[in-house]
């Protein structure tokens, strides 16, 4: 089962629900909004499989903005299971971190 992370309306990301959990697990023990961190974690306890991100307060929208776009590709080469699909895999998180960007979320393009 897929899971989806809605930045914006119009904007969002999919990734198989294994991705979509360990993408939210990335940024639960990073956030300080604990209430936040909290839903993210309920998401991924109950199988949910959809984040609107939107639903956070400005505070943790940013602020998980920012980890995906400091550190998730690099977690994930360090993390994620060498396989022949890891290329892909690394492909798809970029891809979320790209579309942070598309929705207008503050900070620079990364080079």
């Amino acid at each position: 089962m897929a899971g989806i992370i809605v930045l914006r309306p119009g904007v969002d990301w999919t990734a198989t629900g294994g991705l979509f959990d360990w993408t939210l697990e990335f940024v639960i023990p990073r956030i300080t909004d604990r209430e936040a961190a909290e839903r993210l974690q309920e998401i991924v306890d109950n199988n949910l499989r959809s984040l609107w991100i939107e639903d956070l307060s400005a505070r943790a929208q940013q602020e998980i903005v920012d980890h995906w776009r400091d550190g998730l590709i690099a977690a994930g080469q360090q993390q994620l299971p060498d396989t022949d699909q890891k290329a892909t895999v690394l492909r798809r998180l970029q891809e979320l971190v790209e579309a942070t960007y598309t929705a207008g979320f503050p900070g620079q393009v990364s080079s």
